[in-house]
């Protein structure tokens, strides 16, 4: 592709809307154009990114034995209705009606769908397992859409929807999309992590989340230095610390004035003692019951731990005016000691020492609680995220924490949807029985934003080879002189002859502006030809990720550059 040819609307300036890294690439690069919020328009040079991405993906769940389907995007509100989705989702869901008054919905996800197309055509355990997947465009109203590709009401997703006969079978294939997955984001060139998570609104037994690793990422995620346990924070379980030693004599309480001190900071600094010293006590609502949460005062509850805990589906942790009502006491002077409430307490807790906690009373309390003398009846268990340090719930090894952007999540669901769907099978012996089924889903415009979060500099993008619009970009400066248009013409047809992807660029521009587009860009291979080099017989190549570039004669370029393309481009890993 020639450059002065090609619609590639590049911006100097960081457009005023765009927060995030990838979103003012992605608009500075001329890849995307915002239509409204939340919609996108991607141009020539975003497309085909994203193609990258799609081709990759459908590889894999090919090779994975997944079958390819196209399913509507606009689907009827009755089949939502059958699942209890149709009344328990939010505004989310772009709700429409046709012409005779019918409800519709703007599909942004397609299980009740794909599992009416499979309960009408399946019948025997003969035509199972089945796997089916589908690259298209959903609609989630989302209320707050921002950073670009990241978090759009309009996007780009694959889906995918394993139907199998037994507990089993599902969980095959949910090894199989699993390692596809692996595959695909190993071959996408991409620093990642599969991670244990909440199974959320699509509901089921258990899931995993893919999460590019970026400091710009939205979630947390931990991991274990020795194996290979990973999970994000509202998921991660915490393994045994080392027990603490029983001390020789245990303090009584003492009730101490803490006058106007109600936060962590505070108490601790006016008494000062660190914060790991602090029994932090927060109230929460289980539906009809409260509890009394306890957690060290450098931690934070994790209300999927607590939920678990509890038993309860609906839990969350009380507001300042709630706790007033529940306790009589402000928030900020809570205590274990004396709590009529029912104690569940992070087991951590249970190991520590000459600990301060509220008093129940206005202004003051306690010095020296001994979590073993003063919670009888306490229930201890997992309730806290996880942090660096913490020791891995499998190995013990200690853990890591990093940022990460989930880009595919996988799902067990088991018969969530087929039991109320009714999408049944006869077995061997003519017996009617539910399918299970898994769901398995790709924001492939996302991944391309994360891959973009994850690879760039201060002048632009660092396409990884797999996902580069094009492989090689031909920087002609000054194209007007004959040697130096002959010569990047005649690379350019040579790299084109290899299959090589390639985008010359002649421009009449001056060679500031081709070397800032070219960074800008994010083409992962530069050729330069100028008239100083070309001299000589020579040409410079530079890698976009690196600042040193490499000088060789003309005549070996193409096999330079096709030698550098080979060693780093892992698209056909």
């Amino acid at each position: 592709m020639r450059y002065a040819e090609f619609f590639l609307p590049t911006l100097k300036e960081v457009p005023a809307e765009a927060e995030v890294t990838s979103h003012q690439f992605m608009l500075r690069a001329g890849m995307i154009r915002k239509v409204a919020s939340g919609i996108y328009s991607f141009l020539p040079l975003g497309l085909r990114a994203l193609r990258k991405v799609e081709n990759i993906i459908r590889q894999e769940m090919d090779r994975a034995g997944a079958q390819e389907v196209f399913l509507p995007s606009i689907q009827p509100a009755e089949l939502w209705k059958e699942t209890g989705r149709w009344e328990t989702h939010g505004e989310e869901l772009l709700r429409i009606k046709d012409r005779h008054a019918r409800d519709f919905c703007y599909g942004p996800t397609h299980e009740e769908v794909v599992t009416d197309l499979v309960r009408r055509e399946v019948r025997s355990y003969r035509e199972l397992p089945l796997i089916l997947y589908q690259i298209q465009t959903k609609f989630r109203d989302e209320i707050r859409p921002r950073f670009g590709l990241m978090r759009g009401r309009e996007f780009c997703m694959k889906d995918a929807y394993s139907f199998d006969a037994d507990e089993e079978g599902a969980r095959e294939s949910y090894r199989k999309v699993f390692e596809a997955y692996k595959r695909i984001f190993t071959r996408l060139g991409l620093a990642f992590r599969a991670v244990e998570a909440d199974t959320g609104n699509i509901g089921g037994s258990f899931s995993h989340e893919f999460m590019v690793l970026a400091e710009s990422g939205e979630d947390s995620i931990v991991f274990c230095t020795g194996c290979d346990y990973a999970a994000n924070v509202e998921k991660a379980g915490i393994g045994q610390a080392s027990p603490v030693e029983d001390a020789d004599r245990k303090a009584d309480l003492e009730l101490v004035k803490t006058p106007g001190k109600k936060t962590v900071e505070d108490v601790t600094r006016f008494l000062g003692v660190p914060p790991e010293r602090l029994i932090k006590t927060l109230i929460c609502r289980a539906g009809d019951r409260e509890a009394a949460v306890l957690v060290r005062g450098d931690r934070e509850v994790n209300e999927f731990k607590l939920r678990e805990a509890l038993g309860s589906g609906k839990v969350r942790l009380a507001s300042t005016e709630e706790v007033q009502e529940i306790t009589g006491v402000p928030a900020g002077y809570l205590g274990p000691v004396g709590m009529k409430l029912p104690l569940y307490a992070d087991r951590e807790v249970a190991g520590m020492k000459d600990a301060v906690a509220g008093a129940n009373r206005v202004d003051h309390h306690f010095l020296h609680v001994d979590p073993g003398r003063d919670l009888q009846g306490a229930v201890f268990a997992d309730l806290r995220n996880a942090e660096a340090g913490d020791p891995c719930p499998r190995c013990g090894a200690g853990m890591e924490k990093k940022r990460g952007i989930e880009v595919g999540h996988v799902f067990m669901l088991g018969t969530t949807y087929s039991e109320p769907m009714r999408a049944v099978y006869l077995d061997r012996d003519g017996r009617e029985q539910t399918i299970r089924m898994g769901c398995f889903g790709i924001g492939v415009g996302r991944t391309l934003a994360a891959a973009i979060e994850q690879n760039h500099d201060r002048d632009g993008i660092r396409f990884p080879f797999p996902i580069a619009p094009f492989q090689v970009i031909i920087t002609a400066l000054n194209p007007a002189e004959k040697t130096i248009r002959e010569a990047s013409e005649g690379l350019y047809a040579a790299l084109r002859g290899k299959g090589v992807e390639v985008l010359l660029d002649d421009r009449d521009e001056r060679p500031g502006k081709k070397f800032k587009d070219a960074d800008l860009i994010g083409i992962p291979l530069r050729v330069t030809i100028g008239q100083k080099n070309l001299k000589e017989g020579n040409v410079e190549i530079k890698l976009r990720e690196e600042t040193e570039s490499r000088i060789v004669p003309l005549e070996s370029a193409l096999d330079r550059a096709m030698e550098l393309i080979r060693a780093h481009d892992l698209s056909h890993a």
